[in-house]
């Protein structure tokens, strides 16, 4: 679940300074590197640092948790950025012992993100009597025992069915010859059931970033969003629930049992997945930071130049229902990451999606299923169905897997891709960005 003091104030959306609760942080700093193709010449001991570590030094950029934990330095060398324990005075010596070629871009407190799905049952049960009220309206029999949708030109209405949800029906996944093979997609949550029947004998790669926690998921939330990017095309129960059910998993546990990490174990995560050359990342997860945090900005740019597209949640900081937009929170809100929106049923927005902040960057770049979602859950529970840009998400990240399959593209070219074959919505681009996200066909 999201922090109580996130999820009980919603911000502005006519650009207003935040007035909600400050950030999370957890005393650290995030230091950014310019780039370049030479080593950052850092005299770490001249700033009072003698334990560093060094992405580098460990198989597959797989930096050990109690290595994220215990160094008072710990270098992403894929994206340029380190996570310094140090004082106002060590960070001082620090930048002065930086090399000309190698300048400190920025510095930045380490925060603390929550994953971000909301709890919205008695709500949803009261959406989905009106919806089987009006659906039991618009249907008329055509004598022949079938039902005809009489809803006017233009109208939308999803409903899960025994074969597929309704996620999967929107995004036109099931009509798509790609199923993501060859493709690998890292998901960097609060990991996965390794034991979840609906995943034996696929591809999956899982590695734990938090301290003290393998890479199995205690929460469910990581499991969720791994389902809907990567389920199986026919589970042994129930109807498709997963996108691109032949991708490789690279299951990244960056966010605790209890839901919440820090900058440090999601930057190792998108180094690891960088360093793995996965095409498409997906990050349900964020914190209510009206501002672009710099590092996840030079993360998202370095990882595009790698071939890899950060796709992350907008954010679940609105209230429609009470005339709130909200507005896009980090790290969806750099303009290297793909921000993704919560549409619901009848393809409007969900009432918790954020929307785009009026300058650059925080805005919403495109949409995808994010309500009343059925996807897997941690063994004995199986599936379980919740709300969120979180959900909305996957599928996204799930969809440019397929297009990553059908054209060989990566990077800048495969977001591209997902903006210019999206449907067109009338719901405004502030919300929506280029619209609802499709699969190839």
């Amino acid at each position: 679940m999201i922090d109580p003091r996130f999820e009980a104030t919603a911000g502005p959306s006519d650009g207003r300074a935040w007035s909600g609760p400050p950030p999370e942080t957890t005393g650290r700093q995030i230091v950014v590197f310019a780039q370049g193709d030479d080593e950052p010449s850092i005299n770490w001991e001249h700033a009072g640092i003698s334990s560093v570590a060094d992405s580098r030094d460990f198989s597959g950029g797989e930096v050990s948790p109690d290595a994220l934990q215990d160094a008072q330095a710990t270098v992403f060398a894929e994206l340029g950025i380190a996570v310094v324990s140090a004082d106002v005075g060590q960070m001082g010596a620090l930048q002065a012992a930086v090399a000309e070629s190698r300048p400190v871009l920025s510095v930045s407190p380490e925060l603390v993100h929550h994953v971000l799905h909301r709890d919205v049952e008695g709500y949803a049960q009261a959406y989905r009597d009106g919806v089987n009220d009006l659906a039991g309206r618009l249907l008329q029999p055509d004598g022949s025992g079938t039902a005809q949708v009489a809803a006017p030109p233009g109208s939308a209405l999803f409903a899960d069915t025994p074969q597929a949800t309704w996620g999967i029906q929107a995004t036109k996944a099931l009509s798509t010859p790609r199923s993501g093979r060859g493709i690998k997609v890292a998901v960097l949550d609060t990991g996965f059931d390794l034991g979840h029947p609906d995943f034996a004998g696929r591809n999956v790669t899982a590695q734990s970033f938090v301290q003290g926690e393998q890479a199995q998921d205690g929460h469910g939330h990581g499991t969720h969003c791994i389902g809907t990017s990567c389920g199986p095309r026919t589970p042994s129960t129930g109807p498709r629930y997963g996108v691109a059910y032949e991708a490789d998993i690279f299951a990244g546990k960056v966010l605790s049992n209890s839901g919440s990490g820090s900058d440090a174990g999601i930057l190792a995560g998108i180094n690891w997945a960088v360093t793995n050359r996965c095409p498409v990342i997906s990050m349900s997860l964020g914190a209510n930071v009206q501002q672009a945090h710099p590092p996840y900005s030079a993360a998202g740019a370095r990882a595009l130049q790698r071939g890899s597209l950060i796709i992350a949640a907008a954010g679940n900081n609105a209230d429609r229902r009470a005339g709130n937009f909200g507005f896009v929170g980090a790290p969806a809100n750099s303009v290297e990451i793909m921000a993704v929106g919560a549409l619901d049923m009848q393809l409007g927005m969900a009432y918790f999606s954020a929307r785009s902040l009026p300058a650059r960057g925080g805005q919403v770049d495109i949409a995808g299923p994010g309500w009343q979602v059925y996807s897997s859950w941690p063994m004995p529970t199986r599936y379980r169905t919740i709300s969120g840009t979180s959900m909305a998400t996957p599928h996204v990240a799930g969809l440019a897997a397929l297009w990553a399959e059908a054209t060989g593209r990566r990077g800048l070219e495969l977001w591209a891709t997902l903006c210019t074959e999206s449907e067109r919505l009338l719901q405004p681009s502030l919300d929506v960005g280029s619209g609802l996200a499709l699969a190839p066909q």
